[in-house]
């Protein structure tokens, strides 16, 4: 078997953090994210800002940095758990399907709810669950890979292994999952366990690292065993090789060209 060709990518939220205090253009993101050896990007919703409506001239801008783009990530005001908002929620997915079907390759990825509002929490798994699926036939059709990304913040529907089972049980075998690590770590989960169990669904890995009481640190810092993450994303059939840095410690948050710079020096470190 060919050895996979292991890339690493870089993550927008990082930037993102900042809020207004981020003033810079997309092209300083893109060429800092380049400068510093990566070899790929994923954008948010968020960070795209007017290029949302130009796939062209965003393709444009990553290429003359020599960038892929890796996947492009939204959330919804409704965690994508409320059944209320299926409607605009695959709406909102066709919009951004249709977005990264210009790029080869590229995927989509749903994040899931970090705020709920208050309900039956089996409603809620379904109500996801179906958006979810329903997402990831938008994105068949239209030649784009679809994966979900659990987050583990306050009252968020996807964070214990628990949580995992009941919504990846849920699942058509097609929809895809980015196991993100310093997410999973903070969710309390053996997460080589996790990742194992569910290897099926990996297409793309998020690394962060995070402390024993789960704050957020600087990858190689925390407890998050990045060798033993890669090898079983290897295992994993439908795994596309990238690796995606994204950062959310208070170094990133204070300086995140920095950040993003050291910890393209870590994975190099590790052979990346």
């Amino acid at each position: 078997m060919m050895k996979l060709n292991i890339q690493i990518g870089c993550q927008t939220f990082t930037w993102e953090m900042l809020g207004d205090g981020w003033t810079g253009s997309l092209e300083d993101l893109v060429d800092t994210i380049s400068q510093a050896g990566y070899s790929g990007i994923e954008i948010t919703d968020t960070m795209v800002g007017h290029f949302a409506n130009n796939n062209t001239g965003f393709a444009k801008i990553l290429a003359n940095a020599g960038l892929d783009l890796i996947s492009f990530a939204f959330g919804s005001s409704s965690g994508f758990c409320e059944p209320d908002a299926l409607a605009s929620d695959l709406e909102m997915t066709k919009t951004w399907v249709d977005f990264a079907a210009a790029f080869p390759s590229a995927l989509v990825s749903l994040g899931s709810a970090t705020i709920m509002s208050e309900g039956n929490r089996a409603e809620k798994f379904d109500a996801a669950a179906e958006v979810y699926n329903r997402a990831t036939e938008i994105g068949h059709d239209a030649g784009v890979t679809v994966a979900i990304h659990p987050s583990s913040h306050t009252n968020t529907l996807l964070s214990s292994r628990e949580d995992y089972d009941e919504i990846f049980k849920r699942l058509d075998p097609g929809v895809g999952w980015v196991p993100d690590t310093g997410h999973i770590l903070r969710g309390k989960q053996n997460m080589i366990d996790t990742m194992s169990t569910y290897r099926a669904r990996i297409r793309y890995v998020h690394l962060k690292d995070v402390d024993a009481s789960g704050s957020w640190q600087m990858l190689g810092d925390g407890i998050c065993d990045m060798t033993a993450v890669i090898e079983t994303a290897l295992s994993a059939p439908e795994f596309n090789g990238w690796l995606v840095i994204e950062e959310e410690s208070k170094d990133a948050a204070s300086n995140p060209n920095a950040a993003v710079a050291r910890n393209r020096e870590t994975m190099r470190s590790l052979g990346y």
